[in-house]
């Protein structure tokens, strides 16, 4: 693979990363043609590259910078941590003090364990579920994403090629060489189709450790659950002797009680992660005190053995800790205010540009979709034939336009961000629209045909 040469210091530094790392990437997230962007510093919602271009950031890392770059609060309590050491093989009293803090922000958390990513979140909270039901099986939504785990990314890229009948998804694997057993072993069901849902679990109810739901699926489209699907699946799983398990990796922002409190439900697991490590790595795991207790070391018999050699460092436990408690009720509803207006701002610009796009999202949190109406379910949100170029192109415009988001023209607030930066954005959104309007309507007209 070669590539151009170019006097820019990205394009420099990309051909010596690809010699080093597949792709000249440890993450494929952040690869774009023909480099990635290299950064420099972020300051507040503004991240600047090596080239020296500063832009708003609608990323924040994925979600993990709730209140953007180099807060001070944090730098200053980290700085002072990493004096004292970065890691001991000794507990710590900031871990005991975090985790009081979490367990204090939903009725669902009784007792809470800290690992080191999402992923890592979600595997424990499976693992979990196995070993306090006894059962192997998962059931999993079509199209959602947790993480890097053989059983929890089942279908989460499957397409018509091979995602089988509605009434009853294939499980469809991400990697190359993921073992059969590993796909036997995950039920897949449609995303806010109650009865097709609730149809599959019976059939499989006396199998299933439990059902895994992100509330907000990002890769699905960033589309809210319905309440009826997840209060009938909340009653399924009870019914059933079916743990229900949380993904609020992403949508634990949504509420000071995580996104499950505006459903009104206690699941019986969360997996957490991105935020709550005030930029650092991190996951967690939190559950009822009989669910969480297949971890505990003290009882006589422990059917979760369970440890990790950077699982509640320091470092992440002090800039977790002092995040979270800034993210308290008030700056929760300013941001969430904040994405009202975002979206909001976008519906108008793609109204003003007369293009064929919609807007998905709820509180703090957005996505740009190149198709008329808001999809409800995976299937729906599936990129037809030439939508991910013209995202692309949308992409390639907000950012020499001065907006940094996610690859799938998401965004993520920060409480670091003002009406300012959303009348910034409503600009650069409308003006990409006005770019691509030509080919973007060819694209709605030929899907018409």
């Amino acid at each position: 693979m070669t590539h151009k040469q170019s006097s820019s210091q990205s394009a420099r530094l990309y051909e010596r990363a690809l010699k080093v790392m597949p792709g000249g990437c440890s993450r494929n997230t952040v690869l774009r043609k023909p480099h990635p962007l290299y950064a420099m510093h972020g300051e507040g919602c503004y991240l600047t590259d090596i080239e020296g271009v500063r832009r708003i950031d609608f990323a924040n890392n994925m979600a993990s910078l709730i209140h953007g770059h180099a807060l001070p609060a944090i730098v200053d309590a980290v700085s002072k941590q990493l004096q004292m050491g970065t890691g001991y093989t000794m507990a710590t009293e900031v871990e005991v003090l975090f985790a009081e803090h979490l367990c204090s922000r939903a009725p669902s958390f009784d007792k809470i364990r800290f690992v080191n990513s999402g992923t890592e979140a979600v595997m424990s909270a499976v693992k979990a579920s196995r070993a306090f039901t006894g059962r192997a099986k998962i059931a999993k939504i079509e199209g959602a994403y947790h993480g890097q785990y053989d059983y929890a990314e089942v279908s989460q890229n499957a397409g018509p090629a091979n995602w089988g009948e509605v009434d009853r998804p294939s499980s469809v694997p991400v990697v190359h060489g993921t073992p059969p057993s590993a796909l036997a072993d995950v039920i897949v069901i449609p995303f806010n189709d109650t009865d097709r849902a609730i149809a599959i679990l019976e059939r499989n109810a006396a199998d299933l450790a439990c059902v895994l739901i992100d509330l907000m699926p990002h890769r699905i489209g960033l589309i809210p659950a319905q309440t009826d699907y997840v209060r009938k699946l909340r009653e399924w799983t009870a019914d059933n002797d079916v743990l229900l398990v949380c993904d609020e990796v992403i949508t634990l922002r949504c509420h000071y009680g995580g996104a499950q409190a505006t459903y009104d439900i206690e699941p019986d697991l969360t997996a957490m992660g991105k935020m709550i490590g005030g930029g650092f790595p991190v996951g967690a795991l939190a559950g009822s005190d009989a669910v969480m207790s297949v971890m505990d070391p003290l009882a006589d018999k422990v059917l979760f053995p369970h440890a990790g050699t950077f699982s509640a460092n320091p470092v992440t436990m002090t800039a977790g800790r002092i995040a979270m408690e800034l993210f308290d009720a008030p700056a929760i509803d300013r941001l969430n205010e904040l994405g009202e207006q975002a979206r909001a701002a976008i519906t108008q610009a793609i109204e003003a540009a007369d293009v064929p796009a919609c807007v998905t999202g709820a509180a703090s949190m957005f996505r740009i979709h190149m198709k008329p109406i808001p999809p409800v379910n995976y299937r729906e949100a599936y990129d037809l034939a030439g939508e991910a170029a013209l995202r692309e192109s949308f992409l390639d415009y907000a950012l020499a336009n001065g907006i940094f988001l996610v690859g799938t023209c998401t965004g993520m607030l920060s409480t670091a961000m003002t009406a300012k930066e959303i009348d910034r954005l409503a600009e650069v959104v409308e003006g990409a629209f006005r770019s691509i309007k030509p080919a973007l309507q060819a694209a709605e007209n030929n899907r018409k045909v």
